[in-house]
């Protein structure tokens, strides 16, 4: 509840921010002086909404979302010595963070990977792929498991919400910012919006968006390494890093559907322009991070 609060304590921000900046930078009265009829603070009102609104509702989702997409089977008995294993860890985990017990799943894939989901801390969903089960033993299946548990316990999936939320809004509304002046400014259209509206904004919307999602990857890489470092308090350094190890042997490179890739235990590679884009670090950057950290 408190994170949901902040979420909404953080919208309010962003659009007082953002009128607060407009009136500095006069952009309204620039608009003014040239007979721009834009209402610059309904269009903020409009893209906090639509900005944030988007992402809120995708993370209440989030769970049903995840099960859907990846045909997640949720143990609620476990069937086997296996099952019953991977659910006690999970518990003991979670109790360790001092979370709420997550759903526990299993979905088919030949990738080893894993992932956690859910709007609230105490009611997430925590899976893996059965290619993770077969590929790692059951000390390194625990390492993955701390860091999904640190995962929830950060509260990452609010908070990477909370981000895409802002960036969303800045691209919403500088996007018709952009293609509003063009129209009236360059185009001189006096009553109601011309084709060089929608054209521009749909190209400052591509473009802004592609800067956003720098930042939000930015963000989701830095989660983590703090993601790591958490799975190494719970499970232990060992763990962790043996189970990073076992994923830069792998063959099988970690997939997940597009709207989920950045909640798995690893990401795609990428090298070059790539990298800004990636929303993991590279493995062997973790490793080495795993391998200064001082855990008590």
């Amino acid at each position: 509840m408190k994170r949901i609060f902040l979420f909404i304590l953080t919208n309010l921000a962003v659009i007082l921010i953002l009128s607060i900046v407009l009136n500095l930078l006069g952009i309204d009265r620039v608009l003014d002086a040239q007979g721009i009829d834009l209402d610059l603070r309904s269009l903020l009102a409009f893209a906090a909404v639509f900005g944030f609104g988007g992402s809120l509702i995708s993370l209440a989702m989030s769970k049903w979302t995840a099960k859907r997409m990846t045909g997640a089977e949720v143990i609620s008995s476990p069937r086997n010595p296996d099952e019953a294993w991977l659910f006690q860890t999970v518990k003991h985990l979670a109790e360790q963070a001092g979370i709420g017990m997550p759903e526990v799943a299993v979905y088919e894939a030949p990738d080893p990977n894993a992932f956690a989901t859910g709007m609230r801390r105490n009611s997430a969903l925590v899976a893996v792929s059965t290619g993770l089960l077969r590929a790692m033993n059951r000390d390194e299946v625990e390492g993955v498991l701390g860091h999904e548990i640190s995962h929830v316990a950060n509260g990452d999936m609010v908070t990477l919400t909370l981000i895409q939320g802002v960036v969303n809004t800045f691209v919403i509304f500088f996007s018709r910012v952009v293609g509003h002046f063009v129209d009236r400014v360059v185009f001189r259209t006096e009553r109601g919006h011309g084709p060089a509206f929608m054209i521009t904004t749909i190209i400052a919307q591509v473009v802004f968006g592609i800067l956003a999602s720098v930042i939000v990857m930015w963000f989701s890489r830095q989660r983590e390494f703090r993601a790591d470092a958490g799975g190494a308090s719970l499970a232990g350094r060992d763990k962790m890093i043996a189970a990073l190890r076992r994923l830069q042997k792998s063959v099988q490179l970690p997939h997940l559907p597009d709207q989920m890739a950045a909640f798995g235990i690893s990401g795609p590679r990428g090298s070059g322009l790539r990298r800004l884009f990636m929303t993991h670090p590279p493995l062997e950057e973790r490793i080495e991070a795993l391998t200064r950290l001082q855990v008590s």
